[in-house]
């Protein structure tokens, strides 16, 4: 191919696009299809100068008209509050319902082992020697102890910010560390229900296990549920790499991944809300019924808001993944 003369032949083409593509939108409905044909022509003489004659000055042109063009053809799919409000009254309830098959029982089996600790910790002093000395260990328990200071330590609003940051991280963490296998999920629920566990069995020891769980169950439901769906989530993308069903592994774990990234967003705003209620009803002078009232009614709205909304949109088609014009192009594969 002389370069010279394909330039030569086309050059009128590419300039004419350009002009059209400096106009912006303000075209008419002609010069959009001409603006359209033209883009279709000088693709095509890309591929042809890229196999035949490859001239890096006129290639690079050329791709920087091509993708002009492609972006003005195409237009640019811009996110906005009607994605916004999809993705929270569907997409992500949607993606916690249809995973619950994974986190309910990760919930339960945690809760039991949270328990089980909790028992062994109150019923055996010799375990509680060796977790600290008798000292420390009433400093702790004690009327007006750390247990109960804890969450008076801080300014509420600082320590609301603390507590979500450190729980969406422990989320964030259990569902991208899920693709190894899932190992380091099940490493990360053990350490948050040994501390849980630790906390009931010394304060039950104590004789103030009510106490406790006073100030535990306020924020206490709703966070745990969160972490429990982000480790359950975190699992099913481990056993996705064991098991990718009809699909490729290639295809299922992208699916299950975009799930996950969208699961981390919406269980962040959850954590920021068990945040608030840490940060300003947990330590308030409210009575304890009051405050649990409170913990207790969080867990339920949650809890309506997936099995409605989410169940709702799951029986629709929703999967929890991005919409199907922003997937990557698969190719079919037989079945």
């Amino acid at each position: 191919m002389d370069v010279d003369v394909f330039v030569a032949a086309h050059q009128a083409q590419w300039a004419r696009l350009e002009q059209l593509l400096g106009r912006g939108r303000r075209l008419t409905g002609a010069e959009a299809d001409e603006l359209v044909a033209l883009y279709q022509r000088t693709s095509t003489h890309l591929s042809l100068i890229q196999s035949s004659a490859p001239d890096p000055i006129l290639i690079g042109r050329l791709t920087q008209l091509v993708a002009r063009a492609r972006a003005t053809v195409t237009g640019a799919r811009r996110a906005g509050w009607r994605d916004a409000a999809r993705f929270f009254t569907a997409g992500f309830p949607a993606a916690v319902y249809r995973s619950r098959r994974w986190w309910i029982p990760t919930a339960v089996l945690s809760v039991a082992v949270g328990v089980l600790i909790g028992w062994w910790i109150a019923t055996h002093p010799e375990v509680r020697a060796a977790l600290a000395a008798p000292a420390d260990l009433k400093k702790m328990t004690r009327p007006g102890g750390e247990y109960e200071t804890y969450y008076s330590s801080h300014p509420a609003a600082s320590f609301a910010a603390q507590v979500w940051t450190n729980n969406a991280q422990a989320a964030a963490m259990c569902l991208v560390l899920g693709a190894f296998l899932g190992l380091p999920v099940l490493w990360i629920l053990f350490l948050n229900m040994a501390n849980l566990g630790a906390g009931i069995g010394l304060m039950a020891a104590a004789g103030r296990l009510d106490v406790f769980l006073g100030l535990i169950l306020p924020h206490g439901l709703l966070e745990l549920t969160a972490v429990f769906i982000a480790a359950g989530t975190g699992l099913r993308l481990g056993w996705t790499v064991i098991d990718p069903g009809p699909r490729t592994r290639r295809t299922a774990l992208a699916e299950q991944g975009r799930a996950a990234l969208g699961m981390a967003l919406g269980l962040a705003v959850v954590l920021f809300v068990s945040g608030l209620i840490e940060g300003f009803v947990t330590p308030s002078g409210l009575p304890t019924w009051a405050r649990i009232t409170i913990g207790v009614a969080a867990e339920a709205a949650f809890l309506t808001y997936v099995y409605v909304l989410g169940g709702r949109a799951s029986r629709a088609g929703e999967v929890g993944d991005v919409e199907a014009a922003d997937q990557t192009a698969t190719l079919p594969t037989a079945a």
